[in-house]
């Protein structure tokens, strides 16, 4: 199966990259949007908020620990590269 164009290897880890859209009825994947996954964020995109509740949010879809995720790329801009630590991507 081939692997998605928003999922990426680096250093041993797993890069996703997200595209944003914060202000959201919900927090939801949306789809795609050129070649990132799109994911509506309930919070507002102040002082961190949206990055915070997307992270959270990731964190517990994918049932693994909330500091097993960085934002590596994007904490001002829509389009985020979100790092899955080595020890989870294994």
């Amino acid at each position: 199966m081939d692997q998605p164009t928003w999922v990426q290897g680096q250093d041993g880890a797993v890069v996703v990259v997200v595209r944003a859209q914060p202000g959201a009825k919900r927090t939801a994947v949306v789809g795609s949007h050129g070649g990132a996954l799109k994911i509506a964020v309930h919070a507002p995109p102040v002082d961190g908020k949206a990055n915070e509740a997307l992270i959270k949010w990731l964190a517990s879809q994918l049932a693994i620990a909330r500091n097993s995720l960085d934002l590596v790329r994007g904490q001002t801009s829509r389009r985020k590269q979100i790092r899955l630590s080595a020890e989870t991507a294994a």
